[in-house]
């Protein structure tokens, strides 16, 4: 089968959508410094872009009058499922663990373990077959994650809170990992931007309980201008118009090549979470990631 190349525009909008995925991770970390909460972030973020992908939806059905506005009742159980693991929970572990340890180990598990864990997931639940190459790359990204883990255990003594934050952040890959799994089908049956659509107002809705019991909802009325910025920021950037580039991008060139781009968002992040909120990088963690990051190219390697 012939690799499709991807031509320039495509590679700009992927170029453009890893700015907007990579950076959400220090914007997260800066909300922090107005007074923002990690669940407000999170439930503010989520019903803000339920209501654009709501209008996008809406939008597509007037431009094209066969797109499919409803699921099935039988389908609507998963979709709450993929909404709890893909944005209540899993927005709510990774703000958290952001806060507590760093942007940087977040983007790290998040955008390089959690192929793995897909890969390792995938083979034994649909018992597809792994290669040594793979199998061994699977073990090295272990290796990773044990020497990132390990950062925040030498510096237990002096900041608890980055060890705990680690750990924390250490269950985002397979929250997503269980997300991406459990879409795979349900995917195929409706358009992957109508889902996306449908998990993020659920996801949005979801963070409602969280936000009451953490009396966060009073934070809206103490958001400065910084803090409306990064909540339109990450709404507006990084869920609608991020996942409108993915989709496009997939379908012209196939997820495997849009794939390959994601692996540069760690570097994105470190380098904007050096220069935007001094978060400093020990070799211990730069060895680790790196590892993750040869895991990853050894598993994803045709």
């Amino acid at each position: 089968m012939k690799t499709k190349v991807i031509s320039r525009f495509d590679a700009f909008l992927m170029l453009t959508l890893i700015l907007f995925w990579g950076s959400s991770f220090v914007v997260v970390k800066k909300a922090f410094t107005e007074g923002l909460s990690p669940v407000a972030i999170a439930t503010f973020r989520f019903l803000i872009a339920g209501g654009l992908f709501i209008v996008a939806i809406l939008f597509e059905k007037k431009r094209r009058r066969s797109f499919k506005l409803l699921i099935e009742k039988k389908d609507f159980p998963l979709l709450l499922l993929l909404a709890l693991t893909g944005v209540t929970f899993f927005f709510i572990i990774q703000y958290t663990g952001i806060q507590m340890a760093s942007a940087s180990i977040a983007a790290i598990f998040v955008c390089l373990l959690a192929p793995i864990v897909i890969s390792f997931l995938s083979a034994i639940i649909f018992k597809e077959h792994l290669v040594k190459r793979q199998v061994f790359g699977i073990g090295i990204a272990a290796l990773g994650t044990f020497i990132v883990t390990l950062s925040g255990t030498v510096s237990f003594q002096s900041n608890p809170e980055f060890f705990f934050g680690s750990l924390i952040l250490l269950s985002t890959p397979f929250l997503w990992a269980a997300y991406t799994l459990l879409g795979k089908k349900i995917m195929q049956k409706y358009s992957p931007f109508l889902v996306v659509a449908y998990v993020t107002v659920l996801g949005g809705l979801c963070l409602i309980p969280f936000s009451l019991a953490t009396n966060s909802f009073h934070e809206i009325f103490t958001m400065n201008l910084y803090g409306w910025l990064a909540i339109l920021f990450l709404s507006v950037t990084c869920s609608l118009i991020g996942y409108y580039i993915w989709f496009y991008v997939i379908k012209q060139v196939g997820a495997a090549v849009a794939s390959s781009f994601l692996f540069a968002e760690p570097l994105i992040t470190t380098s904007f979470a050096i220069t935007f909120v001094g978060e400093e990088l020990n070799l211990v963690i730069i060895a680790g990631g790196f590892l993750i990051f040869i895991g990853v190219y050894l598993v994803a390697k045709k």
